[in-house]
């Protein structure tokens, strides 16, 4: 029986639903059959909302026009339309902002099914890439403020009744809603976070950090400083310099050497492979359930 889920969220760009299977299988290993059945894997996928329209407009582009680069700039094109979309008229039902949301609140309840049926439910370990890290730092947020009494403009926790009883069939009992607003969180890990890409125009006083939610949670911020599209966050405000531990890595070198010295696309979509992102995620899960 599982005693930890790990949760993952994608990044931007066109992603592959199995995303997700080497990084598993990576835990699995460095876990070693003692350990790895005692964890629940699940993955968030939101890029069904987003890449069909994003591949029609590369066709597009790709048949009828000349252009350099192409590889870079189907990168910019997915990664950015990716970022554009989920902001874009968020706060209307049924926008890519609730979509992506709803599909994060479906893997929790997977997870919470997985585990014992106790009073407690198990801890949670998510790990987020890129424009993922966005993504679920604003759905904690919106949970964390709903359940405490706060309005929340977009999304599901809007109203999470009302987005539950059609998603779900069913209305949530509150040991559910306090597990699907993260409620049990142990750890997150981040890589190739661009978070203050979105916050950064703003007031500092106005740019606030999830709460932890447990006491025993854990943020770990890994990005390597030759990609550019990978950000430290305690720079942001004191909220984040208290939650935060932001650590340089450097993604991929071993994987692809020389290659990587210098930021491209390869260099950011490499972090899932390295060793400096594994072995601290394989860490974190370990301490909960040995």
């Amino acid at each position: 029986m599982p005693q930890v889920a790990l949760i993952t969220v994608h990044g931007m760009g066109e992603t592959p639903r199995d995303y997700a299977a080497g990084v598993f299988g990576q835990m699995r290993t460095r876990l070693g059959p003692a350990l790895r059945e005692r964890v629940a894997f699940h993955s968030v996928y939101y890029q069904q909302f987003l890449q069909k329209n994003e591949q029609l407009v590369w066709d597009r582009v790709d048949a009828g026009s000349e252009v350099h680069y192409a590889g870079l700039r189907k990168f910019m094109l997915f990664g950015f339309a990716d970022a554009a979309g989920l902001e874009n008229r968020k706060e209307d039902p049924g926008s890519v902002y609730e979509l992506a949301q709803g599909e994060i609140a479906r893997s929790l309840l997977a997870a919470l099914a997985s585990g014992p049926a106790s009073a407690q439910p198990m801890p949670i370990v998510f790990l987020a890439h890129s424009l993922g890290c966005q993504v679920l730092s604003n759905y904690i947020y919106d949970a964390q403020k709903a359940l405490g009494g706060g309005r929340v403009e977009a999304g599901i926790w809007r109203d999470i009744d009302a987005w539950s009883r059609p998603a779900l069939g069913r209305l949530l009992g509150e040991r559910e809603k306090h597990f699907l607003a993260a409620g049990t969180c142990a750890g997150l890990v981040t890589t190739g976070c661009n978070m203050p890409i979105f916050v950064a125009a703003h007031k500092e006083m106005h740019i606030k950090p999830i709460a932890p939610p447990t006491p025993m949670f854990r943020w770990l911020n890994l990005y390597d400083p030759d990609d550019v599209l990978g950000w430290p966050l305690q720079p942001l405000s004191a909220g984040y310099r208290a939650l935060v531990e932001d650590r340089t890595i450097n993604a991929g070198q071993g994987a692809v050497g020389w290659m990587l010295k210098s930021w491209n696309p390869l260099s950011h979509n490499s972090y899932w492979q390295d060793g400096e992102v594994l072995e601290p995620l394989a860490g974190m899960l370990r301490r909960l359930v040995a």
